[in-house]
């Protein structure tokens, strides 16, 4: 059985710092390609950053020069380091765990989601 465990979440003033984990279990882990997520009320979810397997990481708009994502092999764990939080940042976030077969298709898992509020 596959889980996602997302941990680090909460309330945060503007400007202040968060770190999200994401402990996996019942898959290869080193074998996955890891990434964030989130999802604001009212919007879509959409991508915060990825991870791949060798190391290469992708970042969305909204996060670039503010978050880092990193990973332990070991630990079975992807990191999610926030910082200059903002008010937009407010969102549910999720661990995403994907594979990609031979011709291109996607499997995807997910964690049940995090908050993380960031206000005065």
């Amino acid at each position: 059985q596959v889980q996602l465990v997302e941990s680090g979440g909460g309330l945060v003033q503007p400007g202040g710092s968060l770190r999200l984990s994401c402990a996996a279990s019942g898959i290869i882990f080193s074998i996955y390609d890891m990434g964030w997520y989130r999802q604001a009320p009212g919007k879509q979810r959409g991508l915060v950053a990825y991870i791949r397997t060798g190391g290469i990481t992708n970042y969305g708009d909204s996060a670039k020069g503010r978050f880092t994502i990193s990973r332990d092999n070991a630990q079975n764990t992807v990191y999610l380091e926030m910082t200059s939080l903002k008010p937009e940042d407010t969102a549910v976030y999720y661990c995403n765990a994907r594979i990609t077969d031979s011709i291109s298709r996607n499997l995807d898992y997910w964690g049940q989601g995090i908050q993380v509020t960031v206000s005065s």
